[in-house]
């Protein structure tokens, strides 16, 4: 249902990797961190291997620990709440808009405790958060921001890219995001001297990294400053990321286009709802996924059937973190009360949206909800 766009060029870039014996962290990396800072309107990037564990650094960085509490949405990847977990932080998961998908200022101002040292707000399946509206709530008390923008490369939010205005923000480059590198991730951030302590936690808490170390063209003793990690994106990715990075534009035009033909053919299909840009950005559309009316004649798993019936793969919709086993038996869990975040987990689903599905790919799913919607 989602396919990323690779072509020959990755496979060079790729290609020229290998044949350069460098295939670790190393001039890629570095090469493709400048980059996407640069394209996201943010003043550093630090790469790592996966979204989760740079929001596993961000934390970290924003000074969460153990005994304190990180607000997050529960209706987003389990791997948002996960990270708060992993620095041994309780998550506090907040309400959504029923709109966008996303926490705002009022769900998260219920929810802060006297614990709370961050909020995690997400820019869910591409759709911008309010940052400023959080950042409303947030600043004046002294809680770190962290934007967890793994599906967002290529939004918009008011007038700039996603993220260039956050402290910190975690991005995914997972093959179902628009800009892929297999598996892997970014940070980016505002500070040169929190950068440079990301750089050093991702690879083992190293006073200096490898490729540094070997360009040196000295003998240099390495020292390890603090208790780090094995964080690093490799150059095999990075080349990939570089080559995908110049595609961004052209795959976020594309699935707008076929976002907004969805919109037009289900606007006759009643009561189902659609995402849509918000008032203040515009969204890349890394999902699309839509909402069943209370009334819809069948169940949103029945319908996911019939599309599956049909030769169509659907998916359902955003998951809730606190239904699931690992946080039902939270205390974050038990005692949520999330009567939006339950509604759209329940009725929602997403539909098929890739660069190269064709509108008579988009009539046949759209032809099964229509006859849903009869019986």
């Amino acid at each position: 249902m989602i396919r990323p766009v690779l072509g020959d060029e990755e496979a060079a870039a790729v290609a020229e990797v290998v044949r350069s014996g460098w295939v670790a962290q190393g001039p890629r990396v570095a090469a493709f961190e400048e980059a996407f800072a640069d394209r996201m309107g943010a003043a550093h990037g630090v790469a790592t291997s996966s979204c989760t564990t740079a929001l596993h650094l961000a934390l970290l960085l924003a000074g969460v620990g153990p005994g304190d509490d990180v607000v997050v949405p529960s209706f987003s990847f389990i791997a948002t709440a996960n990270a708060a977990r992993y620095v041994g932080a309780q998550p506090v998961f907040a309400d959504v808009d029923a709109t966008t998908g996303n926490v705002t200022g009022k769900t998260v101002e219920a929810v802060l405790t006297e614990r709370t040292r961050a909020v995690i707000a997400v820019d869910q399946a591409g759709v911008p958060v309010d940052l400023d509206e959080l950042r409303a709530v947030c600043d004046p008390r002294g809680i770190p921001m962290v934007e967890d923008a793994a599906c967002a490369a290529g939004s918009v939010y008011r007038g700039r890219p996603v993220g260039a205005g956050a402290e910190l923000t975690a991005w995914s480059f997972h093959p179902r995001k628009l800009l892929t590198t297999g598996e892997g991730g970014m940070l980016t951030l505002a500070s040169e001297d929190v950068a440079r302590r990301a750089r050093r936690l991702r690879e083992h808490g190293m006073s200096v990294s490898a490729a540094d170390r070997h360009a040196s063209g000295t003998v240099v003793i390495e020292e390890y400053l603090e208790t780090g990690f094995n964080f690093r994106m490799t150059d095999l990715q990075a080349a990939l990321g570089l080559v995908q990075l110049t595609r961004l534009t052209e795959v976020v035009e594309r699935r707008r286009d076929l976002a907004a033909r969805y919109q037009r053919l289900l606007a006759d299909v009643p009561g189902v709802l659609t995402v849509r840009d918000p008032l203040y950005g515009r969204t890349n559309y890394q999902s699309f996924w839509i909402e069943l009316p209370e009334d819809f004649p069948v169940g949103r798993d029945a319908l996911l059937e019939r599309l599956l019936a049909a030769g169509i793969s659907g998916r359902r919709g955003i998951m809730a973190a606190h239904r699931e086993p690992a946080y039902a038996t939270s205390a974050s869990g038990r005692n949520a009360d999330l009567p939006v975040t339950d509604r759209l987990t329940s009725r929602s689903l997403i539909l098929p949206l890739f660069h190269e599905l064709t509108e008579e790919e988009q009539d046949r799913v759209v032809h099964v909800i229509a006859t849903a919607a009869t019986r």
